[in-house]
């Protein structure tokens, strides 16, 4: 008797139209387009579209539609002709008002997108995307750490009442205090000693090894070569982890981030959605200064040039004026733990930080002393653009600086705070920022290189050709030598590989180049099985036993090696994913997918396909194999 649970057939059901709606996405081509996203000041506004229009018309561009968004506008075109066209003549008109970017839109229908499916990722290699070199400035890393040591020697001195004229730097880059007549300079050096090596701070590190002279009334703290050559080399560090972070808040499938060299980095951002919005998280060194505000007026300080020694100008946001701050920083984007974003009392966006737990006890000590006096916030942006000179892009970098509008300390605070005054898009792009890491140096773009889809489309069609000969090979084998259950098989193996590309687009895992020759791989795994199936179904027919017992005894046998041989196999797609990186990820996480699908039709679903052909037949006399 040949029997077949209901509820199994009723998964299998389900499975097939699962797999059928999560694969249908990858049908759907993907338009041409270039997305246009408004810096700061701007807005995407029927005046852009009329901007964008014409330049379109003169460049002798058709595009197929145009769509307007809250914070960007997306151009659609009808090829990658009409693309590169577009860009130009794009990014001519607009200059430095608007990034434009190169992208690739979806036109997946909207009911799709809705149930959560969507197209399969692709690798560089077969969608294109982004090509980014930067350049970490390391002197700007070594001159963060000593500015740090600076105000943390200024700040020493002044608490510990230690009277002194002057801290300054020297091209040696050792710091020399001078301190004030009739200070006792072995007790400033020892104070100096025990603050700076028990810090701990971004500003200062524990059991650095700075040296210590005396020389009349001054103090020279030298800082080791071996820090020196340190710093340089933790800013690439640090710059490639804070890069990871960043690329996984835009949510990049498979990017390639890696060390060049002494001081560069290469950045890789395959079937990338939106190269504006990456170019400007990856690019941007953005972070937060918590400053007191000096009293005074600034603007005579400004007209005047007597500006207080402790003080330092910034310009208020919007062109609102200068502003007097302390040179000394309370918290800084570096000692901060988490941001996310928030809405402040009247229901605008803010950012609520929080700090660790030195920046909070500082932050704690100076609120608890000046409840009532003022603070403001510095949003400081380092912003890669390109302006279009004589037809050529001329990059260039500006750092924008400034001072939110002071805020008076209402309560004492430490760890956990809000800062507001920002805009919606500003308040979410800083929070990304500040959750992944400040950037220990900062970079500028040296080179950026679209890879056009072309190329992608190419290895595409190559792979799928590969794919559907080795079906199709098999689909023959399988018809001419077991034909019924070799029809059973070829089933099986349609519904696996629609299986492999639904599982794969559910879970936003990257179809690389590597990936096709993965899903070959599975095809062939998928025939084995079902050929140790067959073979086992002929010898009970040899064995003389009838033909629905020889169908039962042939699963039941061959279940047993099929799980053995795919389990072994497994293990080996597992350890290639975990130790292999870029084509041999992309190589094992299609193996792996495609070994746990085979497995299920070849046991599953083959045998429902033959119990629901050959079940009811009772006088079977022979069978089809």
């Amino acid at each position: 008797m040949l029997e077949f649970p209901r509820w199994k057939y009723v998964l299998i059901l389900i499975v097939v139209l699962a797999s059928a709606l999560y694969a249908l996405p990858n049908l759907y081509p993907q338009d041409p387009s270039v997305q246009i996203t408004a810096n700061r000041g701007f807005a995407i506004d029927a005046a852009l579209r009329g901007r964008v229009d014409t330049a379109l018309k003169a460049a002798g561009v058709q595009p197929k539609a145009v769509e307007a968004e809250a914070a960007s506008m997306l151009v659609r075109l009808p090829g990658l002709d009409a693309q590169t066209k577009a860009n130009d003549a794009l990014r001519a008109a607009l200059g430095e008002d608007y990034l434009v970017a190169l992208n690739l839109a979806s036109t997946v229908p909207d009911w799709l997108g809705n149930v959560g499916a969507r197209p399969m990722v692709q690798g560089l290699d077969l969608q294109g995307g982004v090509h980014f070199v930067l350049q970490v400035d390391q002197k700007a890393a070594l001159d963060k750490r000593i500015e740090g040591y600076l105000e943390d020697t200024r700040v020493t001195l002044r608490d510990k009442s230690v009277r002194y004229t002057a801290v300054e730097r020297r091209p040696d880059n050792s710091i020399v205090v001078t301190l004030a007549e009739g200070q006792d300079t072995a007790a400033a050096q020892k104070v100096l000693a025990a603050t700076l090596s028990a810090r701990g701070s971004a500003n200062a590190l524990p059991g650095t090894g700075l040296s210590y002279q005396t020389s009349g009334n001054q103090i020279i703290i030298g800082l080791p070569q071996a820090e020196l050559d340190q710093i340089a080399g933790e800013a690439i560090e640090q710059n490639l982890t804070t890069l990871r972070n960043r690329v996984n808040e835009i949510g990049v499938a498979e990017p390639i981030i890696q060390r060049q060299g002494n001081d560069r980095v290469v950045v890789q951002l395959p079937g990338v959605q939106d190269t504006a919005e990456a170019k400007r998280l990856i690019g941007a060194t953005a972070t937060l200064e918590f400053r007191a505000v000096v009293e005074g007026n600034a603007a005579d300080a400004v007209a005047s040039g007597r500006i207080p020694p402790e003080a330092k100008v910034f310009q208020l946001r919007d062109n609102a004026g200068p502003v007097l701050l302390n040179k000394r920083v309370l918290a800084s984007g570096d000692e901060m733990v988490n941001a996310r974003v928030g809405v402040d009392n009247n229901g605008l966006p803010a950012v609520d930080v929080t700090l660790n737990n030195i920046a909070g006890q500082r932050m704690f000590d100076y609120t608890s002393a000046n409840v009532g006096k003022l603070m403001s916030v510095v949003y400081i942006e380092r912003v890669p653009t390109v302006t279009m000179v004589d037809g050529k892009e001329v990059r260039s970098v500006r750092v924008r600086e400034e001072a939110l509008s002071p805020t008076r300390i209402a309560g004492v605070f430490g760890k956990n705070f809000q800062t507001t005054g920002l805009e919606k898009t500003e308040a979410e792009n800083l929070a990304k920022l500040l959750r992944a890491g400040s950037l220990a140096a900062p970079m500028d773009f040296i080179e950026e290189r679209v890879v056009g889809p072309s190329l992608g489309a190419e290895n595409v069609a190559r792979g799928t050709k590969a794919v559907v000969y080795s079906f199709v090979f098999a689909l023959a084998f399988f018809l001419v030598y077991y034909r019924m259950f070799g029809l059973i098989t070829c089933v099986a193996l349609l519904l696996n590989l629609v299986m492999v590309v639904a599982v794969m687009s559910l879970f936003g895992a990257t179809m690389t180049l590597p990936g096709f020759a993965g899903l070959a791989l599975t095809i062939g795994m998928s025939v084995d099985a079902n050929v140790l199936i067959n073979e086992r179904i002929r010898e009970e027919l040899r064995a003389g036993v009838p033909p629905l017992a020889s169908i039962a005894t042939g699963y039941e046998k061959a279940s047993g090696t099929i799980f053995d041989s795919n389990m072994t196999a497994l293990l080996a797609g597992v350890a290639l994913y975990a130790f292999g990186t870029g084509p041999l990820k992309g190589f094992a996480i299609t193996m792996v997918i495609g070994i746990l699908t085979s497995v299920f039709t070849a046991v599953t679903v083959s045998r429902g396909l033959a119990t629901l052909i050959y079940g009811r037949r009772r006088k079977l006399k022979s069978l089809a194999i």
